[in-house]
């Protein structure tokens, strides 16, 4: 033992404690309590909030919900910006103003009145999400790190999938104590007094070895590509974005509707919640296998992974069996929380760091308008057609995402001009 606790600390200070010098553990931790932040005081506040803001104004439960899919949609539609300034400025000005203004919006939202001044403040609240949330972070440490920045992505997430096990109960204690207008406050004073001050002051606006890290080892970059190599750029940046889209459609699904799915399988709501929570462990614990294997492995491999496994668990959750549910979440928690590394890491390896930010903006607008559209679209399902026509639909669409991964996977070994990509994939 005393041999051990030397080795810990040796480790611990390899990692890196000084986020203004680069240190990783520093950095990932500045990140992930600001992420943390980010992630409760929007997506996940009207988890909490939504029902206490229902019976507080008399709007519609529905209306309240809204708001949320109308931040996301305004976030998708400024992640293209976000990913330009990022590029451009670094991360450190961007996700501080993306902090700034959230503290804006959730000062907004506790003021509002009306549904009209309601809607306006999660417009509000979504062009600081455009800036705050994964997109961002991931985008801030491509430009900090180069390819250095594919295990801190990794860390990164494993430190976000703790974000409801932080928030939800402080969320909940907030609108007991205090009431939905005081959490959102409260919230507000958070980003003000936490966020703002950790990315200004800690997170370091860029590093020397991020410019030897843009481009991956052996790869040339013309000037002027010819267009045969545009085409094939464009050929893979579509089919990322698509499967990237596809897989975060279904889970918005799923964060929203699981609970009436598996009561809609017969089970008890205790049990349903239950389950859900075993997925949410296993998502982390996905996240968890990438971060000690995925070096090892190309990330296009690690999606076919997550996409198999996706398949797998919603199918077996098709089938409606009561003794083969817990194996269907658990199989699919697994497998869509490679799939959150993996939306960083893929267009990082593939397409290296230089432009790497802008990229991931790009990429940002189809995957957040998913995130806003995929419940309402559930809804509309499971209300019409019921539990088994909507899992069905998921079931249809993990395929498709599936032979998506395949498809960018022979994409590139049908390549005979990317060396770099092909080692890649051999050693993968």
């Amino acid at each position: 033992m005393s041999e051990g606790f030397p080795g810990l600390i040796g480790r611990l200070r390899r990692i890196g404690w000084h986020p203004r010098r680069g240190g990783r553990g520093g950095i990932i931790a500045v990140l992930g309590v600001t992420q943390w932040l980010a992630w409760g005081s929007t997506y996940y506040l009207v988890t909490i909030l939504a029902r206490p803001i229902a019976a507080d104004t008399g709007w519609s439960l529905t209306s309240v919900v809204a708001g949320l899919s109308l931040g996301l949609v305004v976030a998708g539609l400024v992640s293209p910006l976000v990913g330009r300034a990022i590029e451009r400025h670094g991360g450190r000005p961007v996700l501080a103003a993306g902090a700034m203004m959230l503290a804006l919006g959730l000062t907004a939202l506790g003021l509002a009145r009306d549904q009209f001044a309601y809607f306006l403040a999660w417009a509000g609240l979504g062009l600081g999400m455009g800036a705050s949330l994964y997109d961002a972070a991931f985008a801030a440490l491509g430009k900090l790190y180069g390819l250095r920045a594919r295990p801190m992505i990794g860390g990164l997430t494993l430190v976000g999938g703790l974000v409801m096990t932080v928030t939800w109960p402080l969320s909940a204690a907030l609108v007991a104590s205090i009431g939905w207008r005081g959490a959102c406050f409260f919230y507000a004073g958070l980003h003000l007094a936490v966020s703002v001050p950790l990315l200004l002051l800690l997170l370091p606006a860029g590093l020397p070895q991020a410019a030897d890290a843009a481009a991956p080892s052996g790869a040339t970059r013309p000037a002027k590509p010819e267009p045969a190599a545009r085409r094939r750029r464009g050929m893979l940046i579509w089919l990322v974005g698509a499967n990237l889209t596809v897989q975060i459609g279904i889970g918005s699904v799923l964060a929203v509707h699981l609970v009436s799915l598996l009561e809609g399988l017969h089970l008890t709501l205790a049990a349903a919640v239950a389950l859900g929570s075993l997925m949410g462990a296993c998502q982390v614990g996905g996240r968890l296998i990438e971060i000690a294997a995925g070096r090892h492995v190309h990330p296009v491999w690690e999606g076919i992974v997550a996409s198999t496994l996706v398949f797998l668990g919603l199918a077996l959750l098709l089938a409606g069996n009561p003794a083969i549910i817990a194996v269907a979440l658990v199989v699919y928690g697994l497998g869509n929380g490679v799939r959150t590394i993996v939306k960083g890491t893929l267009p990082l390896v593939l397409f290296g760091a230089e432009g790497y930010a802008t990229l991931v903006g790009r990429l940002g607008l189809p995957t957040l308008l998913a995130q806003a559209i995929g419940p309402a679209v559930g809804a509309l399902v499971l209300s019409r057609c019921g539990v088994t026509a909507t899992l069905a639909m998921l079931v249809v669409l993990a395929l498709g995402n599936l032979a998506l991964s395949y498809a960018l996977r022979i994409a590139l070994s049908s390549d005979q001009g990317q060396p770099h990509e092909q080692a890649s994939l051999a050693n993968g």
